[in-house]
């Protein structure tokens, strides 16, 4: 299996989804959101 390098989140409740980006983030990954999931990251 490759690296991951990009996510898409799209969530309706946006609890721990800060802190879901941010592991993502500590591995590289690129994140690509929507526009309430984007205000809230």
């Amino acid at each position: 299996m490759g690296k991951i390098e990009r996510a898409i989140i799209s969530v309706t409740d946006k609890k721990g989804i800060v802190d879901f980006a941010e592991f993502l983030s500590r591995f590289d990954v690129e994140i690509l959101s929507t526009g309430g999931t984007a205000k809230a990251l």
